[in-house]
């Protein structure tokens, strides 16, 4: 992460400004604290990428509702009844 200060945004906010778009975080520091963090904002696109189990779901299972639910499997499995 690239870590600049108050000064350094000022002048170059253009510049960090394009690299926080291409996705990178930017520090930014005042007397050497750190105050902030610049980073990207998770996009549409980013969350695309992660898997829908609900359509995976919908997809094996459609509408069926099982006669038994998990913990009743498990019960039983166990010997609990």
């Amino acid at each position: 992460m690239k870590s600049v200060n108050i000064r350094s945004l000022k002048h170059e906010t253009a510049a960090l400004m394009e690299r926080v778009a291409l996705g990178e975080s930017v520090e930014i520091r005042r007397r050497n604290q750190r105050i902030a963090v610049l980073k990207p904002v998770e996009t549409a696109e980013k969350a695309k990428h992660r898997p829908d189990f609900r359509a995976r779901l919908q997809a094996i299972y459609g509408d069926r509702v099982l006669s038994k639910t998990a913990t009743e499997l498990l019960s039983e499995e166990r010997g609990d009844r």
